[in-house]
This record gives C-alpha cells, sequence and structure tokens, in this order.
C-alpha cells in the first residue's frame, strides 16, 4: 500500500514496525499502519488490542501504541475498556 511505501524505512522485512518515526508526519502513517490491522466497527476487548499491536511491532511497548491511537482518535473507547476503530478515513 502507499502507506507501506511511506514508511518502509521503519518497516522490518516481516512487516513490522521496527522503529517509531520522531517526525509527525510518519508517526500519524504509522499509526495508520497500525490501525490498518483492526477491524473497522469490531469491538475489540483491551487484550485483543494489545495482542494485535504486539503482532505489529518489534520493540514491545503495545501500551504506548494503543495510548496513540486513542489520542488520535483511531479508536474509541468504551466505558468497559474496550475499544472500537474508528473510521478516520481507513479502507473497508
Amino acid at each position: 500500500t502507499n502507506i507501506c511505501l511511506t514508511i518502509e524505512n521503519f518497516l522490518d522485512s516481516e512487516g513490522k514496525l521496527k522503529a517509531y518515526p520522531s517526525k509527525r508526519k510518519f508517526k500519524i502513517l504509522s499509526l495508520f499502519y497500525l490501525a490498518s490491522k483492526f477491524e473497522k466497527g469490531k469491538i475489540y476487548a483491551e487484550k485483543e488490542v494489545n495482542r494485535i499491536l504486539l503482532n505489529w511491532q518489534t520493540f514491545n511497548d503495545w501500551a504506548m501504541f494503543r495510548r496513540e491511537l486513542y489520542d488520535n482518535y483511531f479508536f474509541e473507547r468504551k466505558s468497559d475498556g474496550s475499544a472500537s476503530l474508528e473510521s478516520f478515513g481507513l479502507q473497508d
């Protein structure tokens, strides 16, 4: 995808995020990339979010990525701790 080409320097050979960019533009593209690993509209338990994030980055900081996804409005947090992916321009 176009996002992968833009952030390819931050991905390993398996397509996992190996570094978190310092520039805001690439951070947001990295979050789009991670968000694309979730199904839009599906409700995820926090443990599911953690597991998926753990599978798509190499430095084991799923909590930071979870916060970044919430803080940048990719996810909507429910009162029970679950999350759902917001549309935020992601393809169906």
